[in-house]
């Protein structure tokens, strides 16, 4: 029945070409290969991310090119299982999935780890201009002892009798808020999805809630995929070769129930969200990019209004400067650029600043180098990442720089510098993947983001991850795999156990998710 559906709405397209209008996935497998340099030049287009086709046609550069002779085989390698094309029409279904079990040899609690996550993604081209995608994920899972503290500490708040705040409900990064499942686990769903439209070559117009990140790094200082994904409008102005302009505008969620509503289940409290993207390229490997994200006011558990009207004002800067000190928003301030420097180094840099204040002030310095030792498909990734304390939060929780009570710029929130070491290298599909991190903790606080004022005193310490990774990938465009992964963390924070998993399984990996914190 939706085969039929979907090829009679080919049919019922205009004769126009396909679209180069869909948005590649932004899990680091794909943010690894666009800045590989896979194409004739590097991709430089101010990476704030995901970058459409149109701007670099990347996955033809990295499907498998090996000659299949079956159906099977050749949909297992190098296509989705359902593809459906006409003249003027392109649609694509499969199944994604995440499914693997493991254990966690310092839980002395004997429980089994596991991921069961059973999806499907859908995407197609309609007309010239026109892209879209969509994708909808059922999943119940079962984690660490480290995981399930951060989970639930910052879940749905509540208020008690007396007006206090309380929390239930953990929530997952990248996938949102969950129910119980049998006791010690978490069933949640989550779906993301987009339309993308291209009315004039220079500008695409696109709007959804699917995630977004800016920065040529594995982590980003001033917007990253590790939240829940929010509701969108952004449009991309390529004003000329040498200038792009990102105007992009979302509605956020603090996880704080309001007290009063005729609905059955009470509303969330809202803010606003702006994001004024101002990218000048010099020479076709560098480039230089100024941020301003602003955080807008709507209310709380009591009012609600409609933001400033300079929420819509696309002129950086402006806005944080006219009303500094009115809470009517909070602005983060920052600069990303990079430079490719030959085919197979990149080097990069964020800057950001809280509202203008130079005492929250954090940096990122990064190295990406590819095709190391005369190896192909080999990458060495080096990071660090310094991010004071406070620097994402406001003098008014409900401001701070979070939604769905998770951070919007780095995994670990804020009070932290970080050491960061990637590798990875695939040959004939069978891949291998390293990822080393360590944290020093001074005055940090996990729950510092939360739209509540902080409840728990700020630590110092220390924080090490470890993680191995080994499987055969089948598929590109789905990132279709099978793996064995190896974790070990470790801290100094006081009641938290030390972590040492094994766990195996299969895979689709489309988008990120986020323990390495």
């Amino acid at each position: 029945m939706i085969r039929g559906l979907l090829i009679l709405l080919c049919f019922a397209c205009a004769t126009f070409s396909f679209g180069q209008q869909n948005l590649l996935p932004l899990h680091s497998f794909y943010k690894d290969q666009l800045f590989a340099n896979k194409l004739s030049k590097p991709y430089n287009e101010g990476s704030f991310l995901p970058a459409s086709e149109g701007d670099y046609d990347l996955v033809p550069a990295i499907l498998d090119s090996t000659p299949r002779y079956y159906t099977v085989t050749d949909i297992l390698y190098r296509k989705h299982l359902i593809e459906i094309t006409s003249k003027d029409c392109y649609i694509t279904i499969s199944p994604a999935a995440n499914i693997s079990t493991g254990i966690d040899f310092s839980d002395t609690s004997d429980r089994t780890l596991m991921q069961n996550t059973r999806g499907v993604f859908v995407e197609g081209d309609l007309f010239k201009k026109f892209s879209f995608a969509t994708s909808f994920y059922e999943n119940q899972a079962r984690f660490t002892p480290y995981e399930d503290n951060y989970y639930s500490s910052v879940g749905e708040q509540y208020q008690n009798a007396s007006g206090e705040y309380f929390t239930q409900n953990a929530v997952i990064p990248g996938a949102g808020r969950t129910k119980d499942f049998k006791g010690d686990g978490y069933d949640y769903a989550f779906a993301t999805g987009y339309f993308s439209y291209a009315p004039i070559k220079q500008l695409r117009i696109t709007a959804g809630n699917n995630p977004q990140f800016i920065g040529d790094g594995y982590r980003s200082l001033v917007l990253s995929d590790n939240s829940y994904s929010a509701p969108y409008l952004r449009l991309d102005w390529k004003i000329n070769r040498k200038f792009n302009f990102t105007y992009y505008r979302s509605r956020l969620i603090n996880l704080l129930r309001r007290s009063v509503s005729s609905a059955a289940e009470v509303y969330y409290e809202t803010k606003g969200h702006s994001v004024n993207y101002f990218t000048y390229k010099p020479t076709e490997k560098i480039s230089v990019s100024l941020f301003e994200g602003s955080i807008w006011n709507r209310g709380d558990s009591l009012t609600s209004k409609m933001s400033h009207p300079l929420y819509y004002n696309p002129v950086p800067f402006v806005s944080s400067l006219i009303l500094d000190g009115e809470n009517e928003v909070v602005s983060l301030l920052g600069i990303n650029a990079n430079y490719q420097v030959g085919d197979n180094h990149r080097v990069y840099a964020q800057l950001a600043m809280n509202d203008w204040n130079t005492e929250k002030f954090g940096y990122q310095l990064g190295y990406r180098g590819y095709n190391l030792f005369g190896l192909n498909d080999f990458m060495l990734q080096m990071e660090f990442n310094h991010v004071p304390s406070g620097m994402y939060e406001s003098e008014n929780p409900r401001l701070n720089y979070s939604h769905y009570n998770l951070p919007l710029a780095h995994a670990k929130g804020s009070g932290f510098r970080e050491i960061l070491l990637r590798s990875n290298y695939e040959y004939k599909h069978w891949f291998v993947d390293l990822k080393s991190v360590f944290y020093i903790l001074n005055d940090f606080s996990q729950d510092a983001h939360l739209p509540v004022y902080e409840a728990e005193p700020s630590i110092d310490g220390a924080i090490f991850y470890q993680s191995l990774e080994m499987g055969y990938r089948f598929n590109r465009k789905m990132n279709l795999s099978i793996f064995g992964r190896w974790r070990w963390r470790t801290t100094s924070q006081a009641g938290i156990p030390i972590a040492n998993t094994i766990q195996i399984g299969m895979r689709t990996a489309l988008t990120n998710h986020y323990d390495d914190f």
